[in-house]
């Protein structure tokens, strides 16, 4: 069968489909990727075919580049955050549903995987009927709403009580309240390819497709019942790019007498204050333990007031966690799924101070299940980094908990789980108004084959 994946150009969306993408090219299953020009390289290097945005141009992403700078430890203006929302996920719907009726036209895929942000095959391809649509499994569950998760992005607690359940529904229909401009231009994209109005959130919708692909297990993902079958925890799909030699080299230069520490902010993320670093810094300067800090390679430590620490202190901009992790005794991260489920899978408890986006909501599933401490932005001053820091590396059981969720990650099947879920997608007999074979035209108001 051939495979599409869709992704925007950022390491964690990407990544993870890669591992999918190599599981599906062992059975010899074709495969190709529609995403930006930013990661062509890696992926062709490795290769898979891509077919590069066509419409879509570097505005409708590296505007989330430019809000998540703009984040401080006040968190980020929700008038940026509602701006960068409508612009990225909405109004390039249309640009990505154009891109993608050609290349199905002139590729032919048997099922596209899409980004869950990549919300143009969500909103109207599936509808449309020209090709199946899973979603790849980057996030660490899905956003599907339901009576066993609180309301989305907040970080809240699952609801355990009446009261609760109550309460985070009511909270749930001031979200969709809120996000009614953003429903109703969704559905006037719709109507332009024939659509009738969506009917329901974007989440909500999610639930419609035939497959979601979570790259987690149920556990870390509050041990949800309340989902269609169509939604499938596989486990960890990881996987990075070839690593230059160094990283051990590096870290052999380091005492490992005492505990080491790992704080990082994200290999791509674009922060112009490093509150995270500085505050791990001043709190943990001097301590019975080694830190080690990594500024993400668009970062110079120089540049961000990250030299002449203490002896302790070890600062460079990127480290292979393959190397690095193991040796780690906890991890202090911003959130993002990708850094967490590579701590997780080495066994290491963290402290998470989320941020943005997806990152209170990760935040919450692991302190959920007893492997990391959560810091508010706010709070994350030397004191509050020192003090979790020291409850993670003083108290055994979150160690425990770690390494137990480890050997669970570790049993899942990850990309060959993926791999079997999509080829019996593939399989499934379906009625659709376009079968392979038929060249699919767009033409603004329908679609013509």
């Amino acid at each position: 069968m051939r495979v599409l994946f869709n992704c925007w150009p950022f390491e964690g969306h990407t990544f993870n489909s890669v591992a999918v993408a190599n599981a599906l090219r062992d059975r010899g299953h074709e495969v190709a990727f529609y995403t930006g020009t930013d990661l062509q390289p890696i992926l062709e290097a490795q290769g898979l075919q891509v077919f590069p945005f066509r419409r879509l141009t570097s505005d409708h992403w590296l505007q989330v580049h430019d809000s998540e700078s703009k984040v401080t430890k006040r968190g980020q203006s929700f008038r940026v955050e509602h701006q960068t929302f409508r612009k990225w996920l909405v109004e390039s719907i249309p640009y990505q549903v154009d891109d993608l009726i050609e290349i199905v036209g002139e590729w032919q895929p048997d099922v596209l995987v899409s980004d869950v942000t990549m919300w143009g095959p969500i909103t109207v391809l599936h509808d449309l009927g020209i090709v199946p649509v899973a979603i790849t499994p980057w996030i660490l569950g899905p956003l599907i709403p339901g009576p066993d998760v609180p309301a989305w992005g907040f970080g809240l607690a699952p609801p355990h009580t009446l009261p609760q359940k109550v309460l985070w529904a009511a909270l749930n229909k001031a979200t969709d309240l809120v996000a009614t401009g953003v429903r109703r231009r969704v559905d006037q994209i719709r109507a332009t390819y024939g659509l009738p109005p969506l009917g329901c959130s974007i989440n909500e919708s999610t639930a419609r497709l035939p497959l979601f692909i979570v790259g987690n297990i149920r556990e870390l993902d509050y041990n949800r019942q309340d989902l269609p079958p169509s939604v499938q925890y596989v486990g960890p799909c990881m996987w990075h790019p070839p690593e230059p030699a160094g990283t051990k080299d590096w870290l052999d230069t380091i005492p490992a007498d005492r505990p080491w520490v790992h704080v990082t902010e994200g290999t791509s993320h674009k922060h112009q204050e490093p509150f995270v670093l500085k505050a791990a810094a001043q709190g943990l300067a001097g301590r019975e333990l080694e830190l080690l800090l990594t500024t993400g390679r668009s970062r110079n430590p120089e540049d961000l007031g990250l030299t002449g620490l203490s002896n302790n202190i070890h600062v460079t901009q990127w480290l292979s966690h393959t190397d690095l992790l193991p040796r780690c005794s906890a991890l202090v991260t911003i959130g993002g799924a990708s850094t967490i489920m590579a701590g997780l899978c080495a066994g290491v408890p963290l402290v998470i101070v989320p941020t943005t986006w997806d990152k209170p909501d990760n935040a919450r599933r692991i302190v959920d299940a007893g492997a990391a401490i959560r810091l508010s932005p706010k709070r994350c001053t030397p004191d509050g980094v020192r003090t979790a820091v020291e409850e993670i590396l003083n108290n055994p059981q979150y160690r425990h908990n770690a390494r137990r969720i480890a050997d669970k990650l570790a049993d899942a099947n990850g990309p060959v789980a993926a791999a079997d879920q999509l080829e019996r997608l593939a399989s499934t007999p379906r009625t659709a108004p376009t079968q392979r074979g038929m060249n699919v035209t767009v033409i603004r108001g329908g679609i013509h084959s």
